[in-house]
């Protein structure tokens, strides 16, 4: 993890560049297709959905309360919203749809203002990052 500084305009940026995005995004579905069928099940993107830390209430810390149904409910929900046909399996394409909403929308929440934000090494938020900075790289 690392402390970057980022804005909107640094997410929006990092969507609209079609190659850094794409090859995110192929990357991360390649690492998560466990069996390399070019599909991705629930058991396969379950741990990437626990990761998002939909839960949290404070820096690290998830909201107390919630039994396994409740999870397994909230986290088949969000795979739902990735299988945009409902044929119980995830396609690139639609892995590629979902990460552009998510990646947008965290864009607009985070607005033009630059915000301190703590990242993972090798998130989409950090390889964003990484673009922008490369940018001021003068060579």
């Amino acid at each position: 993890m690392s402390v970057e500084i980022l804005d909107g305009s640094t997410i929006r940026e990092f969507v609209e560049d079609e190659g850094a995005f794409n090859g995110s995004v192929e990357e991360r579905f390649a690492s998560l297709d466990m069996n390399h069928d070019g599909l991705l099940t629930y058991p396969e993107m379950a741990r990437e959905l626990m990761s998002l830390r939909v839960r949290e209430t404070h820096f690290g810390v998830d909201e107390a309360g919630w039994n396994h149904d409740e999870l397994l409910q909230l986290y088949l929900g969000l795979f739902g919203r990735f299988d945009r046909d409902g044929n119980g399996t995830v396609d690139l394409e639609e892995f590629r749809a979902e990460m552009r909403e998510v990646m947008l929308a965290v864009a607009s929440g985070l607005g033009f203002l630059p915000v301190q934000m703590v990242v993972e090494e090798g998130s989409f938020l950090k390889k964003a990052v990484e673009r922008e900075s490369a940018k001021h790289v003068v060579a």
